[in-house]
């Protein structure tokens, strides 16, 4: 098998399930010409989030890590009406994409882009004592994974799911002497997942458009 074959699949799954979006179209056509990579979500890894959002009947969802709001609107799209999404970005150029490609695709109201380091946000939010969130993604910068799942833990109840993309790093995770930050990142994601109690995780690999990786999904038990 290959990254062309994945691809392929890909792009039949997509063709066949999804279909024509003018909104994620014109967002991923935006996020392109301001020139940011090309690390948002396939479409159907979207699809996935926002069917994930749907069953669990979220009505506020937290992202941590916006890029340029693509798996922000799959997600926003699952909202009621008066629905939440608080989404996180450290740069400005990225936070102005997502918050015109939300707006474009009719979703400025439930959606809210919030500038500035991740940390510094959840702390803020836990701060301010919010409602607890129904749905976290984490797909933001992996060396600091273990923070942003101990942060977002605290911003959840029982019966909430969290989601931590790009967890497989293709294969290197299972590397115990790997020294890229990324992974020992995830690698103590996953020491921190599997010593808490209060959350029940799985981990699931992954090939497709973005490759061979994969994601945990951990739902709150208490």
């Amino acid at each position: 098998m290959s990254q062309q074959q994945w691809d392929a699949v890909d792009d039949y799954f997509a063709e066949t399930l999804i279909g024509h979006d003018p909104a994620l179209e014109a967002a991923t056509a935006a996020a392109d010409e301001a020139g940011l990579p090309h690390i948002a979500v396939a479409p159907n890894q979207g699809k996935l989030l926002h069917l994930l959002a749907l069953t669990q009947g979220a009505r506020r969802i937290l992202e941590v890590g916006t890029l340029g709001g693509y798996s922000a609107i799959w997600l926003a799209r699952a909202l009621p009406a008066d629905g939440t999404l608080i989404t996180l970005e450290i740069d400005p150029k990225h936070a102005g994409v997502a918050r015109q490609n939300l707006e474009r695709a009719g979703l400025g109201k439930v959606a809210e882009v919030r500038l500035g380091p991740a940390a510094d946000s959840l702390a803020a939010l836990e701060a301010d004592g919010v409602e607890p969130f129904d749905l976290v993604f984490i797909d933001a910068d992996k060396p600091s994974n273990p923070e942003y799942f101990a942060r977002a833990l605290k911003l959840t109840r029982p019966g909430s799911l969290i989601i931590v993309d790009n967890v497989v790093r293709g294969g290197a995770v299972a590397d115990r002497d790997s020294a890229d930050l990324s992974v020992i990142g995830t690698r103590r994601l996953h020491d921190l997942i599997a010593a808490e109690p209060r959350v029940s995780a799985t981990s699931v690999q992954t090939v497709g458009a973005k490759g061979y990786d994969g994601f945990t999904l951990a739902r709150v038990q208490g």
